[in-house]
């Protein structure tokens, strides 16, 4: 009886320990760090944001940084100009306002500067300078600069708290944030006490976030993005890299971008938002892979379809044309992708009915929220797919009149490679929570919208598209099978009516290895300048991006 009164004293203590040392342990850390500092309100809190390297390694891409906060009290300050020389020399201090505050002799605290790194805190401490008080300060800090900041978002007042804005950073604000409280307990006094109602429930929903976001794959598109930019000169550019068979997104940027850790420098708010998940766009020829992926699975036809392209076609007055305004004669349905035929995607709508090709776009929930763990995300504009005319269907077809995200187009796309299934694209793959217990973000394969032999057909039209049409086949690679696909839209003038001249909005996808794509591949840049085709843009940036994750990841060759 001794040995099990001892035994079960010694699981509580250890159990004790724990909670007070693991759990707790951080929290009583700050309290007792600052005693020997100026007592001031409750440390800012906040659980940390892990991005992932692919062998396991985290990088802390959100995270707390600790450091002083310098103020006086003025009728204390013996020697100001010796005060001034001593402080202006570790830290940059306004002269003139430092003299202003020196002269507030009624005030007993005025603070003069903020966010001091701890080593010049320690200097400052040393000096033991009469009337300047430290304080512990603690704030967010992005370790990366501007590494992804869209995705993470940034920390600012809402109202008078401090609280998540934008990207992860609002979405998991509840996970991220901290609750507070008094942490003071008496230990032997509470050790038999209700473990889960004293420690465990407040802290039950409070962790630390590991996204699916891989560090290089995201500075190289980053990269990408930054040279495209530096090109074409567009008014806005994105990309995204997710897996699509899970729908672990690796990769996701957009420029203009910022730095959260000096975001009141910008000019505007736009620049927070993201476009990836809060824009529509219309898409272009790339919708004509959904199209005609549409046509295979409802059997309207096959890849060896014929139809006379005469290069353009009038549907209720309208005229629609081909890009190259040619007629190309008796083609295939390879060639309608291959050569990017307006007609083509006209006429495979035809064959398989108005409403059966809207039915299969609304499988593709283009119309609706992803769901993707972002704030703000929209949904997708394709009220022209309820129409009575056939014009709205035909202009559809290849991706003009109708509207989605980047984020949405990411997910339809993912099915064509993945056998058909619609998958949930997401960021955070686990929580830490400071339990002490965790929780994998554990995703179904989703909705089955295409049949596999669907899936397969397609794809090989899309690797034949690379093969022999993108720049003539000069950039396919020889041991590796990718399926792509480019797209020029016309830009709708935001005043209605018709749509610009020469503006135009730039899209390309592409999945590899294509029979089990690892890696789907989005890029966007609306008005470039002096260029009008997709294939001039993006057709290079898509390459060296497969190549790079080719060799990041050692993909083998499938081929």
């Amino acid at each position: 009886m001794l040995s099990v009164l001892f035994f079960a004293f010694t699981l509580i203590l250890i159990g004790r320990l724990y909670f007070l040392q693991i759990v707790y342990g951080q929290d009583f850390s700050d309290r007792a760090d600052r005693q020997y500092v100026h007592p001031t309100e409750t440390l800012f809190d906040r659980g940390t944001i892990f991005f992932k390297y692919k062998d396991g390694l985290l990088l802390s891409a959100a995270m707390l940084k600790t450091g002083f906060t310098v103020a006086i009290t003025p009728k204390l300050i013996e020697d100001p100009e010796a005060t001034y020389t001593a402080l202006s020399s570790l830290f940059p201090l306004d002269q003139e306002d430092f003299f202003a505050r020196v002269a507030k002799k009624d005030d007993p605290y005025e603070k003069i500067a903020g966010r001091i790194e701890e080593s010049v805190g320690n200097q400052i401490e040393a000096l033991k300078l009469p009337g300047v008080i430290l304080t512990r300060e603690r704030w967010r800090f992005y370790p990366s600069g501007s590494l992804g900041a869209h995705l993470l978002g940034l920390v600012g007042y809402k109202e008078d708290t401090l609280a998540g804005r934008y990207g992860l950073e609002r979405y998991y604000d509840e996970v991220l944030g901290r609750a507070g409280g008094n942490l003071y307990v008496n230990f032997f006094a509470e050790i038999f006490g209700n473990i889960k109602e004293k420690i465990i429930d407040h802290k039950e929903s409070e962790g630390d976030i590991i996204a699916t976001i891989e560090p290089a794959v995201q500075g190289f598109l980053e990269g990408q993005l930054e040279e495209i930019n530096e090109t074409w000169f567009p008014e806005h550019i994105g990309g995204i890299i997710i897996n699509p068979e899970n729908g672990e997104i690796y990769a996701m940027a957009s420029l203009p971008t910022f730095d959260p850790n000096s975001f009141g420098l910008e000019k505007g708010i736009s620049v927070f938002s993201n476009p990836l998940v809060e824009n529509v766009y219309e898409m272009g020829s790339i919708v004509k892979a959904l199209t005609m992926a549409a046509g295979l699975d409802s059997q309207a036809v096959t890849p060896d379809t014929f139809y006379e392209d005469r290069g353009s076609v009038v549907i209720e007055g309208a005229t629609i044309s081909n890009y190259d305004g040619k007629a190309h004669g008796w083609v295939d349905m390879h060639e309608v992708l291959n050569e990017s035929l307006n007609t083509g995607a006209v006429f495979v709508v035809s064959q398989m009915g108005n409403k059966t090709f809207a039915d299969y776009m609304k499988k593709f929930k283009v119309d609706e929220e992803t769901g993707v763990d972002l704030p703000n995300e929209t949904y997708g504009l394709v009220e022209n797919l309820n129409s009575p005319r056939d014009i709205e269907y035909a202009t559809a077809s290849f991706g003009q009149g109708i509207a989605f995200t980047p984020i949405a187009t990411v997910r339809a796309i993912s099915a064509l490679g993945n056998g058909g299934y619609l998958i949930d694209p997401h960021i955070v793959k686990k929580i830490n929570y400071r339990s002490g217990l965790s929780k994998t973000i554990h995703i179904d394969k989703g909705k089955q919208i295409l049949k596999k032999e669907t899936s397969e057909e397609i794809t090989r039209m899309l690797v034949k598209v690379v093969d022999e049409a993108l720049l003539e086949g000069t950039v396919a690679l020889p041991h590796y099978s990718i399926a792509a696909k480019t797209g020029t839209a016309q830009v709708a003038k935001e005043e209605g009516g018709g749509y610009y001249k020469n503006v135009y909005l730039h899209s390309f996808f592409g999945y590899f290895p294509a029979y089990n794509p690892q890696f789907l591949v989005f890029f966007y840049l609306m008005y470039p300048k002096e260029v009008r085709y997709a294939s001039q843009t993006l057709t290079h940036p898509f390459i060296d991006t497969a190549k790079f994750l080719i060799n990041y990841y050692e993909v083998p060759p499938d081929r």
